[in-house]
This record gives C-alpha cells, structure tokens and sequence, in this order.
C-alpha cells in the first residue's frame, strides 16, 4: 500500500461547528477534525494530508500514553476515599488563597472523582475539582484553581483570560505542560 493511500485510510471524526477556522486533536488515540459549519470534505483531507506527521506523531504518543495507563495501579475504594477526603480538606484553603488574589468568591466547591476533568466551573460561580489533583504536585494543583478561578472572570479561554492567569501565576504554562504529560497517567489510576 502507497504511501498516499495509507493517509486516506486514516480514520478521523469531524466536528462542525461555528467557529471558523479548522483544527486537529487527538483525543484518546482518534483524530478528530473540528470544522465550520459547510467545510468541504476536500478541504479536511488536505489539511489531513499537510498535517500528517503531526497526527502520526500525535497518534503514536496517545497509543504510547495509553499503554503506560493500563500498566498504572488503580486506587482501590479506601485510597480514593482518603484522597477525597484529602481533597476536602486541601483544595477550598487553596481556592480561599487564589480567589482572594484574582478578587472573586465562588459560591460552592465540589470535590469529584472525575475520569476525564480536572475542574470546571459554572456560569453561577460553583466549582468542581477531581479529587485526583492529590496525587499531582501542589504547584500544578494550584495551576488548575487558578484556571477555574479565572474562569469567574472569563468564561473563555481568551487573550483576557490566559492574562488573568499570568498575573496570578506565572508557572501556569509549565504546570499546564506537567498535567498533559503525566494526567492521563493519574486518571487512569481510577477504575
């Protein structure tokens, strides 16, 4: 089999919306193609064909990813109760820290065992955390409060939005790159 045909061969999912622009992802070991609303199937295989070692090289490491994953322990009910409970614990002082400093108030926390978010918040202020956050460093636990706290302010991911981070914490990017290198590795701990 050429070459040429081995790309056309590769599967991949595509995600109309209204944005504008096109753009790839590899989320757990798929393509996924995100389009405007009308793109012409021609105009997603060539962007597939120009970007084709990026998604090789992409796909390989979500297998490579996947593979460490199945290898990790899973927590058993007791270890995930006690990080709940450490999370409990930890992670409202450390919003109480950050919100002080972005200037906001949540209005409730939530501590999860989530299989695929490290946090989210709402329109009406509540935020979410996985209770996973206990096994990653404090710094890039902090990292994520302060994403979710600047969500308060900017319920985007916008220029805005990534400059309220950088006033606040600096070492984002660095924690931010920590989390896509080893969270797939702490999410796969739970069951």
């Amino acid at each position: 089999m050429t070459r040429e045909k081995a790309r056309m061969q590769l599967k991949y999912q595509v995600l109309y919306s209204r944005r504008k622009t096109l753009g790839l992802e590899i989320r757990a070991g798929k393509l996924i193609v995100r389009a405007p609303a009308g793109t012409p199937r021609t105009d997603i295989e060539k962007l597939i064909r120009e970007k084709q070692h990026w998604i090789e090289t992409h796909l390989e490491k979500s297998r490579e990813r996947a593979e460490s994953a199945a290898a990790v322990p899973k927590l058993t009910y007791e270890e995930l109760r006690a990080l709940g409970e450490q999370a409990v614990k930890v992670i409202p002082e450390r919003v109480r820290y950050y919100a002080e400093r972005i200037g906001v108030r949540p209005k409730k926390i939530t501590i999860r065992n989530q299989k695929t978010r490290w946090g989210s918040c709402s329109a009406g202020g509540n935020l979410n955390f996985n209770c996973l956050l206990m096994l990653a460093p404090m710094e890039v636990l902090d990292s994520v409060v302060v994403h979710e706290l600047c969500h308060m302010k900017e319920m985007n991911h916008s220029e805005r939005f990534y400059r309220e981070i950088d006033r606040v914490y600096p070492e984002y990017d660095r924690c931010h790159r920590w989390l896509k290198e080893h969270g797939a590795e702490l999410m796969a701990r739970m069951e």
